[in-house]
Order: structure tokens, then C-alpha cells, then sequence
């Protein structure tokens, strides 16, 4: 099946806004036939498909992301039967650092990053060799916290990443990421030395198919903001 062929399937769906029972299982079995680049595909096309929709708001907004959780409930490949697990990691220690690393390390086309602030050499670093080899790293932080003695936002900035700050006179306080629009981090872990070393912190690492979904929603709604 071509790419032109799934984008027709998913442009007939959403004609009425939502996902009949015929629809649910034709797309249950292209699931089991799909490539993890035409998963892809899809996924991205329904973003694609119902974002003019969400950015209007309103009830037909809600109906737009039903749908489109619908769609992403469908298609993603179920392998063996077993489901990947939540994870949850503290500080201080090295575990919450590490697995940040892990996850920027281990992304095969998109990182999405949203947090207050990177001063922590290691992790920047990681997300550097991302960039050089070939990953899509967009960074969303915060405008104040860039000029703070030791952060590494300019310095990211200066190295080509796409990297937006805040215009607002508020705090951009998020502290998330999303690797490949699969995998969400999340927690109160600040990317510093400090939160590693000293600073009780925690991370949360999640593949549900719903959290990703609104987080990577919220990650875009705020790119468009600020970068207007």
C-alpha cells in the first residue's frame, strides 16, 4: 500500500469527524501490515489533517481530537502483546540525567524538548550530537532563564538547533520532551547540574499513546505562540 493510498483512508475518516466501527478495523488491520516509516506517516498526516481544525476551538475541536486519538489508538503496532511500561526515576543521583541522555540518544527523527532551562554540560551535549547527526531537535525554554550565568541555550542556538524562546513577561516553566512523537519525559527534573547533584527531582517516562498526543499538541500550540 502506497502513502498516497493511507492518506486517502485518512482523509475519508475524518470527513465526518469521526471513526466508525468499519474504519477502526480497517485501520486495526493495516497495523499488522504497516512499516514503522508508514506508522509514522499516518500519524504525522493526522496531525497534519486536524490542526487547522483544534486551532479554531470550539465543540467541532473536540470532535477533530477525538478522532484523531482514535486514529492513533488504531495504528500503533502492537508487538508480541506486551505493553512498555511507565518508568519513574529521582534525584539526587545520576538516573534522572542518564535517562534524558538515553532517550535523545536512542530518537531516530524528531526530539521535541520544552523546558525551563539546560545548563547541564552532559545533556547538552547530547543533544548537539543528535542535531549533528541528522535529528530534528526543536527546543522550546525560557527567555529569562537563557541569560542566567552558565546556561547553554545561546550556545545551542549559536550551534544551528531551532531553538525558541518565550516572549511573554511570565515563565515558560515546562520541563518535558518527546522523542519520535512515541515516548514522553516529563517531571519536575530541571536540565542543571544542580538537579542531578543536590535538588530532590523526578522524571517520568511514558509511551501512552493519549499523554504523547496531547503533550506534542501542547509542544506545537506553544511553538506557533511564541514564534509569532
Amino acid at each position: 500500500m502506497t502513502l498516497k493510498d493511507l492518506e486517502k483512508i485518512l482523509t475519508e475518516s475524518l470527513q465526518d469527524f469521526k471513526l466508525d466501527q468499519s474504519e477502526k478495523i480497517k485501520f486495526k488491520e493495516l497495523s499488522e501490515t504497516l512499516t514503522d516509516d508508514q506508522v509514522g506517516f499516518i500519524k504525522n498526516r493526522a496531525f497534519d489533517l486536524s490542526r487547522p481544525f483544534v486551532e479554531q476551538g470550539g465543540e467541532l475541536a473536540v470532535r477533530v481530537h477525538n478522532w484523531l486519538e482514535r486514529v492513533i489508538k488504531a495504528i500503533q503496532p502492537v508487538q508480541s502483546g506486551v505493553q512498555i511500561k511507565s518508568s519513574a526515576y529521582f534525584s539526587p543521583g545520576k538516573d534522572c540525567r542518564n535517562n534524558i541522555i538515553r532517550l535523545i540518544k536512542g530518537a531516530k527523527k524528531t526530539v521535541s524538548i520544552c523546558v525551563f532551562t539546560i545548563s547541564d554540560n552532559k545533556i547538552t551535549q547530547a543533544i548537539m550530537d543528535a542535531h549533528n547527526r541528522g535529528i530534528d531537535v526543536s527546543i522550546i525554554s525560557d527567555n529569562d532563564k537563557a541569560n542566567d550565568r552558565g546556561s547553554d541555550i545561546y550556545q545551542l542556538m549559536d550551534k544551528g538547533l531551532n531553538v525558541i524562546l518565550d516572549d511573554s513577561p511570565y515563565h515558560m516553566h515546562h520541563k518535558f520532551m518527546l522523542v519520535d512523537s512515541r515516548v514522553l519525559l516529563s517531571g519536575s527534573f530541571n536540565w542543571t547540574r544542580s538537579a542531578s547533584d543536590v535538588n530532590q527531582e523526578n522524571i517520568l517516562i511514558s509511551y501512552d499513546d493519549d499523554l504523547v498526543s496531547l503533550f506534542n499538541q501542547n509542544f506545537e500550540k506553544l511553538k506557533r505562540s511564541f514564534k509569532a
